[in-house]
């Protein structure tokens, strides 16, 4: 297997929606909690990434081998049949994958707690139902929301809670203070599927996966794809408004009409290899921007 084929079948180019969460749960813990275990935080990073790798991998190990259409799809489109891998191969390199974030986990559990164990559990579980069983929830009209609030939202509260769980309380105001700073990448995470599933309509009608597009059409889809984006700048303003996020990254904002050039794109036309590449480059720039003005901010305290 090339590295090539390695990196589209862990899916590498929407790694951005677990792995700038993890660094904007970095950035709030310093900023808003005041606490950072840098050594502890490497951890989770490997650990987080080598599972959300083997989640993608098992999702299209699954789409393979529970595939309807047998000739295009399986064939064709999906990954393991395209470049001829073979599926025990994969599905080894899922399960190895799967064991080694595992066994970080529970290094990670002894060292900060037993709430990290429960939030991994129940990550663990999202991240495995996502893409297997019977009604695997990324073909199910809840998929959006596990997506969104299972990575944008959990994994920036497994990073604060990591980075300050020494003084860290579960009180409901805190965790609206992450839940708000992680809301954009909650809505563009979710929008990645939102637009996937518009893209793949007819392909999932095909394959009996029965998604949100399903039941609401592409019309309202890409209605709703167009007010999440609103709502993720909404709340930009908002938490620089608490005083939970510094003000420069208020700057994220100067990507408005790149987002509302990219949703244009998509509306206008719904086409997988032609215009899904719109909601990634979405999800990367606003994800990287509110990221990387945020740590400016820090900087900025830093030096003044």
């Amino acid at each position: 297997m090339s590295l090539k084929v390695f990196l589209e079948l862990v899916e590498i180019k929407a790694k951005t929606a677990s792995i700038l969460p993890c660094l904007l749960g970095l950035c709030l813990s310093v900023f808003y909690f005041n606490s950072v275990n840098w050594g502890l935080m490497a951890v989770f990073f490997v650990a987080m990434l080598l599972f959300n790798m083997s989640v993608d991998m098992l999702d299209n190990y699954h789409d393979y081998t529970h595939a309807v259409d047998t000739e295009d799809y399986k064939q064709n489109t999906n990954i393991i049949g395209r470049e001829g891998l073979s599926p025990k191969l994969v599905f080894w390199m899922l399960v190895s994958f799967v064991t080694i974030a595992a066994l970080l986990g529970i290094f990670l559990v002894t060292k900060v707690g037993l709430p990290l164990l429960w939030m991994g559990i129940f990550c663990f579980a999202v991240g495995i139902a996502y893409s297997s069983g019977p009604y695997p929830l990324s073909g199910l009209p809840v998929g959006e929301f596990f997506s969104g609030f299972t990575m944008g939202f959990m994994i920036t509260l497994i990073s604060v809670y990591i980075n300050a769980y020494q003084h860290f309380t579960w009180d409901p105001f805190s965790l609206l203070v992450i839940f708000l700073v992680a809301l954009p990448d909650e809505l563009w995470i979710s929008n990645l599927l939102l637009a996937n599933n518009i893209c793949d309509a007819q392909e999932d009608e095909d394959n009996q996966r029965i998604t949100i597009v399903h039941f609401i059409g592409k019309k309202v889809a890409l209605q709703a794809f167009a007010i999440k984006n609103v709502i993720a700048f909404l709340a930009i303003i908002l938490a620089v408004f608490l005083g939970f996020t510094p003000w420069t990254t208020l700057l994220t904002l100067l990507l408005i009409p790149f987002v509302i050039k990219q949703t244009r794109i998509l509306k206008a036309r719904q086409v997988k290899k032609e215009t899904f590449p719109t909601a990634i480059r979405i999800l990367l720039l606003g994800s990287l921007v509110q990221v990387v003005t945020f740590a400016l901010g820090l900087l900025l305290n830093w030096v003044f």
